[in-house]
């Protein structure tokens, strides 16, 4: 009969309450060199050290968004209702008479033909923008109708023998029709002006995403205690990690609408965009639509094209440098209630720039209605003013003051990164909808995503594999998949204003 040694193992009893050799658990021997006694305390809470780090809900606070089904998404916008032109040159051609000359068959800047309509009888004002100077001038022939050039008019001024004798120049003069005059019994005014609109389009982009986890790891659970941007509170492990990569990606279907591009061809130095039409036509030079895809005009892109740029913004100037925005608007759409969003650096000008205004009270600074004493805490920000017929509301964007976008470093430890600050209209806009037939209101900003009854692509998510509970293929592992497709109109670009650095 086999023995075994020993029985019932070695057990040695202490008699005493000593800490001995035998008693002792003992990890300190050289295998295990750690003591177990002094095991760390762990917080299961993160620190939210950054605090929030979303970014997203711009658009949601001055925009819409609207679904819609086709490849690229066009509207029209007026063009201006009286008729006036630049760049007009003028040759005294008689004691009394001015041949003008309109440059037709170009396109304004915003793509509209220039063409001639100023009619014989019609009354205009000639302005030299040098001087400031300007004449009237009755028109007694023009374009083609009457012989002459497409874009040629012989006028007659009013009050003075010819232009120079009222201070006019001969270049780069600026007209505009103010009227007209008939003599008795004569035939009505010849031909008619059809009013013409200014189109633009832009074509949404897919967005993707994806977090993945092996199955193994959703296994290996070390519960973290999180209160998350997005509401989401409690105990997670992998889907910890799955949460932040959905709020990211949210913050992309903003990001990519406000900092979107069109591409441009290698044909297109001049400012062509890649279209359908030229894109086969660069196919032979090396040009690949499939790696270079068009793009998507976004916001900064949409103002520094159509809308308004001011650069190097500072509150030294005071309001003479701001006046200059009123200015402007005043040319555009006029619109009272504006808003404006910036980064810190800007935001504190724009405090700057008003407190100077109501300095040097008794004890003391006094900012408008806020009405500082000596014994209240001073309140030295401002979060609306109103300046000529403009009402204004500020706010800090954290887009331009975050570290890990446009809050970036530029260099010599200053922030900024070439956007300082936007200025949006409030309210909405009226364009021409062609499919409706009629004039539609829409906000100034929305956004347009791929939609139908079958699919909505506002926001897509869906799981993948293996794990969490999908059984799709054979792979060890659970895919979280993001999707969306998605651009942004922006109308009304001319009463827009950007801030840049430089």
């Amino acid at each position: 009969m086999a023995n075994v040694t020993p029985v019932y193992g070695s057990i040695i009893p202490s008699q005493k309450q000593m800490t001995l050799e035998s008693n002792y658990l003992n990890f300190t021997d050289g295998t295990n060199d750690f003591a177990q006694q002094y095991l760390p305390e762990i917080y299961e809470a993160e620190v939210e050290r950054y605090g929030n780090r979303t970014l997203s809900g711009f658009l949601r606070m001055v925009g819409a968004e609207m679904p819609m089904s086709s490849d690229q998404v066009v509207w029209s916008e007026q063009n201006r209702l009286h008729i006036a032109y630049n760049n007009v040159t003028a040759v005294q051609t008689s004691a009394t008479k001015v041949t003008l000359t309109i440059p037709v068959g170009g396109t304004e800047p915003a793509g509209t033909l220039v063409q001639n309509v100023i009619t014989k009888n019609m009354t205009i004002v000639v302005i030299d923008p040098a001087t400031g100077t300007d004449v009237k001038c009755f028109v007694g022939a023009s374009g083609v109708a009457d012989g002459l050039g497409a874009g040629v008019l012989e006028v007659y001024p009013y009050n003075y023998a010819n232009l120079a004798a009222a201070g006019v120049g001969l270049a780069a003069l600026k007209i505009f029709v103010y009227g007209s005059e008939f003599a008795k019994g004569t035939n009505g005014s010849v031909g008619s002006i059809n009013p013409s609109f200014t189109q633009y389009s832009n074509s949404p982009i897919i967005i993707k995403d994806k977090y993945q986890i092996n199955g193994s790891d959703t296994a290996q659970i070390g519960w973290v205690e999180v209160a998350t941007e997005d509401g989401t509170s409690g105990y997670l492990w992998y889907l910890k990690a799955e949460s932040e990569t959905r709020l990211r990606f949210e913050d992309y279907l903003e990001m990519s609408v406000i900092e979107g591009e069109l591409v441009k061809t290698a044909a297109g130095a001049n400012g062509a965009f890649l279209t359908a039409a030229n894109a086969g036509a660069l196919a032979g030079s090396g040009f690949d639509a499939a790696i270079h895809p068009k793009g998507t005009q976004g916001l900064f892109a949409a103002v520094q094209q159509r809308g308004n740029v001011l650069a190097g913004f500072s509150a030294a100037a005071g309001l003479a440098e701001f006046d200059s925005i009123l200015k402007n608007l005043d040319t555009q759409g006029a619109i009272e209630e504006n808003m404006l969003f910036l980064d810190r650096e800007t935001s504190l000008d724009f405090d700057d720039m008003l407190a100077a205004l109501s300095s040097g009270a008794a004890g003391g600074v006094a900012y408008g209605l806020f009405e500082n004493s000596e014994q209240m805490a001073l309140y030295l920000g401002f979060s609306g003013f109103r300046r000529g017929s403009y009402d204004f509301y500020k706010t800090d964007w954290k887009y331009l003051n975050d570290a890990s976008t446009r809050g970036a470093t530029n260099g010599a430890g200053q922030l900024g990164s070439g956007i300082d600050g936007i200025l949006i209209p409030a309210g909405t806009s009226t364009v021409y909808d062609q499919l409706l037939g009629t004039n539609i209101r829409r906000p100034f900003l929305h956004v347009r995503y791929r939609a139908s009854q079958a699919d909505d692509r506002r926001m897509k998510t869906w799981i993948t594999g293996s794990v969490g509970g999908a059984f799709t293929s054979d792979l060890d592992a659970m895919q979280v998949q993001f999707l969306s497709e998605r651009c942004l109109v922006v109308q009304g670009a001319n009463n827009f204003v950007l801030f840049t650095g430089a």
